[in-house]
Order: structure tokens, then sequence, then C-alpha cells
């Protein structure tokens, strides 16, 4: 320790002598007396750093089912907000004319295929001009071409599932005669949805995929889902000097709707074995804290600490403290550094609790 921080040090630890033997001459017991004291352990329990936002839900996947063909609707396969496989049949248009469409295309091609063929042993016997070939030879590509197309068209009629989900309303009905690109009805995967939010700038070093996403909905007081980050944006907004972030929450419910509002904690940082004390004990002197500590001697002791998180009523401690050291929660305001105490019941209010990971707050 350097000379300026041991004197500082020093000359705190005579302050609060000085101040608590004033304090006890005034009110409190005659010096030489024990002091009750109440006393809790410094403990070991995980602590989580975590920063409050809000975001949205969104859907996993979400299309709108449109036909890439005119066409008149023969039949659909769902109903309003129906669950669908992969591959469930959704829309069936007419197909009688394609049908008739790919048969004459069918036709045409063997045909220029017949005469391909035929032209080819002429030009062999050297009956035709190689002009000659070459002309049969484009035709028949034309009418391949234009029987895979006509394939594709027919094959355009029918419009399948692209994946398992639910369907929204149904906008078309049977016999209908629709256009092309005419929605006939959105197809959303719910399970997982995702969260979408935007972290400001100065977190982006502690930014994780993996990380842990805890979500609160209006729609469902009191109860929380929990999520990990998917992923994270490559550039930031230059306006709002965020970054945005999804993350994805199981929904095998379906309770979890896309759009709704939610309230969220990201968990940036986990500490699994951070020194924790109530906070109650601490001893603010200037822009620093003390606490009281019980020594082997049953004698009070002043720990200067460093102070890192503070969550639901304890604090972590980042230095100045072991796990065991006995720190006195009730009492210290009689008691003088080095001065016997003797040991009362804790009271419930002073035991801190294990494995409840907190929220930042230096």
């Amino acid at each position: 320790m350097k000379r300026k921080s041991i004197g500082t040090l020093l000359g705190l630890v005579a302050s609060l002598a000085l101040t608590s033997c004033q304090k006890q001459n005034a009110a409190g017991p005659p010096a030489g007396m024990a002091v009750s004291v109440v006393v809790v352990p410094a403990q070991r329990q995980p602590v989580s750093e975590k920063i409050s936002l809000v975001g949205t839900l969104l859907a996993n996947e979400l299309v709108d089912v449109k036909s890439e063909i005119d066409g008149l609707v023969n039949k659909l396969g769902f109903e309003d907000g129906q669950p669908v496989k992969q591959g469930d049949l959704l829309v069936q248009l007419d197909d009688s004319k394609l049908a008739a469409a790919v048969a004459q295309a069918e036709a045409n091609f063997q045909l220029s295929q017949a005469n391909l063929k035929r032209q080819q042993e002429l030009t062999e016997r050297k009956v035709i001009s190689r002009q000659e070939f070459d002309q049969a030879a484009a035709g028949y590509k034309v009418n391949e071409a234009t029987l895979e197309l006509k394939k594709r068209e027919l094959k355009d009629t029918r419009i399948y599932a692209p994946y398992e989900g639910v369907m929204g309303a149904r906008l078309v009905s049977p016999g209908q005669v629709i256009s092309k690109n005419t929605a006939i009805g959105a197809l959303v995967d719910l399970d997982p949805v995702k969260v979408e939010f935007n972290v400001p700038e100065r977190f982006l070093g502690q930014l994780r995929t993996g990380q842990e996403v805890e979500i609160g909905l209006a729609a469902f007081p009191g109860e929380k889902f929990q999520g990990e980050v998917h992923f994270i944006a490559p550039q930031i907004d230059p306006n709002l000097r965020t970054a945005t972030v999804r993350g994805r929450i199981a929904n095998p419910t379906h309770r979890l709707k896309p759009g709704m509002f939610a309230s969220l904690n990201l968990t940036l940082n986990v500490r699994p074995d951070a020194i924790v004390i109530p906070e109650i004990a601490l001893v603010p002197q200037g822009d620093m804290s003390v606490v009281f500590v019980v020594d082997p001697e049953s004698k009070a002791q002043i720990r200067p600490v460093q102070t890192g998180l503070r969550m639901n009523g304890q604090v972590e401690i980042v230095s100045g403290l072991n796990e065991g050291d006995q720190v006195i929660v009730e009492g210290f305001q009689k008691t003088r550094p080095g001065g016997p105490v003797k040991l009362a019941a804790a009271a419930s209010t002073a035991t801190p609790q294990k494995n409840r990971p907190g929220q930042t707050g230096r």
C-alpha cells in the first residue's frame, strides 16, 4: 500500500474511533463493557449484472401467403387460426387450363424431339445443310423450355406451407378469382418468438450471444419468461447510439404474441462466487465505505471495503472481506474499534438471501 493510502486509512480509523468514543461517552455503555451486536457472515453467492430495457416481440417466421399466378380458387386447406404442418396444402387453384397447356407443350416437345433426331440423321448423311440442323435443334430447345414453364405454372396452382406454424385470418374464399400476388393469409411461426430491443453503445463491449434475457409482459403480470441473445447487429444507429439486439424465447403454448411490448432484463455478466453482505452493514465515509467485523477475540474491528453491485438490500464486496467474516449489521453505532462485543440473536431482516442474483446499481 502506498504511503498516502496508509495515511488516509489511519486517519479514517482514528476519526471513526474518536467519533465512536464520543458517541459512547454521550449515550453508549461505559468503556470496557461489551456492546451487544448482531452479526451476519459474509457469504459467497452468484451475482448477476443486469440492465433493464424495453423491447417488442416478433414472430420467429412470418410470411404472407400469395399466389404467383392468376386463377380461380378451387379449394382452401385451412381455416382462420388453424395450425398447419410444413408441406400442408393451403390453396388449390383451378388447373384445367394449365393442364391442357402442359399437354400441348409436351406434344410440341415430342414432335421437335423426333424432328431433331431425323435432322441429325440427314445431316450425318449430308442430305441437308448444317443450318437446317441448327434450326431444328433450336426449335427443340424452345419447346423444351416452354414445356418446363408450363409445368411450373401448373405446379403453382397448389400452394403448400413452407414451414410449421399458425395461419392468420383467411383473406379469400373458394370460387374467388384472384390475381398474381393476391394475399391469401399470413403464416406465423410462434415457437420460439423473438424479442427485439436496443442496447446503448456503452454496453456493447459486454454483449455476447447466449446471454440470458428475462422479459415481463402486461398481459401476464407477475410472470417472467426466459430466453437468450441470438443476434447482435453489426452496426449501431448513429442517431440513437444504440445497437439492435434480438433474443429467442420458447413459446410452446403460443401465449406470447408478436407485437407485444416487453420489459426485459439483460444479463451482461455473472460472478458465481461473489462476496455479499447486507447493505445496512455499510458505513459511508466520504467516497469510501467501511464495515465493522468481529475478530476471533470478540472485538470490533474496522474494515475498509470496495463495493460492487447493490441489489435487494444486499451489496457485493469486491475487496476488503473474506467469506465467513462476521459483519456487524446491528449495534455498530455503539461500538468502537478494538472494543469488546457480544453476539445477540440475529433479526430476520439482517440475514442475506442466498442465490438471488441482483440488478446493476453501483
